[in-house]
Order: structure tokens, then sequence, then C-alpha cells
């Protein structure tokens, strides 16, 4: 099946990112992957997304769905035909929608788990957690709305950071078979993000001994995008060693 272009609206995309020891990150990673590194950092996160109006390109604003969505992602780098690239591979992804359940890695590129999300916003503050139903994962983040970002280890201000991500467009996945990852890239001529600064992160995945040893992963900084028009383009399935 060929797998159709989508378009959408980006109601919500809080970036909640860690600086992440690279020697710990790299074993996380499936070849060709390598982690990008900033500042000597390996760059980690979780992406919560909220998009509206989710339909083929060719369809109509009234057909398209809504969805809770959260991306745990890690920033790579791999040898491409043109020399290196950049994005990030994400190691899961889980969703609130029963239809995004059963048509990630079919429909479109990228297999979902269900979780339950709670959500409270405001114009200054972002709260969003959410659990897996299998119950391997919680994440609860809240973050206020800021003029600039402060306190970044990573990067000097917003309009640095905002241009590393941009630039990590595309978002290769995990999937059930370990035998390729599913890519997705995103694409937008409406780029802008916000400047958060992070009042409370808890990630299960972040704070477990065994995958981020004490210390190896630390809150760095947060994003936050609002009303943007994004079309999502599935890309070639990634050969995973």
């Amino acid at each position: 099946m060929k797998q159709p272009r989508l378009s959408s609206v980006v109601e919500r995309r809080l970036l909640v990112n860690y600086r992440i020891d690279p020697d710990i990150a790299a074993p996380l990673l499936p070849a060709p992957l390598r982690p990008q590194l900033v500042h000597g950092y390996a760059v980690a996160g979780i992406c919560l997304l909220r998009l509206g109006n989710v339909r083929p390109a060719w369809a109509p604003q009234a057909v398209g769905l809504r969805s809770e969505n959260a991306a745990h992602r890690i920033a790579v780098e791999w040898d491409g035909p043109d020399g290196i690239e950049t994005g990030v591979y994400i190691p899961r992804r889980d969703t609130a929608s029963r239809i995004n359940t059963w048509a990630g890695g079919r429909v479109f590129p990228g297999e979902h788990g269900r979780a339950d999300f709670d959500v409270r916003e405001t114009p200054d503050e972002l709260r969003v957690s959410f659990a897996t139903r299998d119950g391997d994962t919680r994440v609860d983040v809240t973050v206020d709305v800021a003029d600039e970002l402060r306190g970044s280890e990573l990067f000097a201000d917003l309009e640095e950071a905002s241009a590393f991500f941009r630039r990590g467009a595309k978002g290769f996945s995990a999937t059930s078979s370990g035998r390729h990852l599913d890519g997705m890239e995103l694409f937008t001529d409406a780029w802008r993000v916000e400047a958060g600064r992070i009042r409370s992160a808890t990630s299960s995945f972040f704070s477990d001994p065994d995958r981020f040893p004490p210390g190896s992963a630390t809150l760095d900084c947060a994003l936050v995008m609002r009303d943007v028009p994004a079309d999502w383009l599935p890309l070639p399935a990634m050969a995973a060693g």
C-alpha cells in the first residue's frame, strides 16, 4: 500500500529536551544511526504533540482527525548518499487515538502504542501527562511559556534551538520486526517556536537507571510550537542493523 502524504495543524507541540552522555546514548541506537552531538552532549527528549485536521493531503479539512500523541526521541545523524544527514530516532510512539494505533505502520509510517492523556493548557502554561496502557511509560510535564530561552547548556538562545530542531525534521521509528525503521518527514512553511521554562518534568523513560545511569540524562530546555500548519511525508524505510 502506498502511504499518503498527510496534512495537519500542529495545535500544540511541546518538546522537552535532555542532554545525554553520548556514550550512554549510542548503544540505544540501531545502526546506521549515531548520536548527533551539541557541545559534546547527545540530545534527547519527549515530543508531546496534539494534531488537528489530520487527513490525506488531497482530502478536505472537514474529514480531518484530532489526536494527542507522544514520542520519545534521540537526535541522530547518519551517512547519506550526499553526506551526513540529521533527524531523530524514535524508540517509542504513543497515542490516545485508536485510529492512529491501528493505522500506524500500515496506512502511515510509525507504529503506536495506546496511552491515556491528561492535558491542561492556558496561553501561558502547558501541563501534559500520559500513561501507556502497557504500563511501561509515564510522563508528566508542566512548562511555562517564556520570552527567552534561559539556562540551556545545549543552545545559546531560542534562535539556535529552533534551527537545530528544524533541521531534524526526518524521524525514523522503531518497528516491532526490528529489521527496519519507519520514516516520516515534517514539512511546514510556517515554522515558529516559543521558549519554555520547565516547572516540573518526570519521565519513566529517562529516569530508568538501567537505560540512563544516574547523572547521564539531565533536563535542559523546552520549546513550544502552536497552531502551525504542517504536512507529513512518508520516507523510504531504513534498514536497521
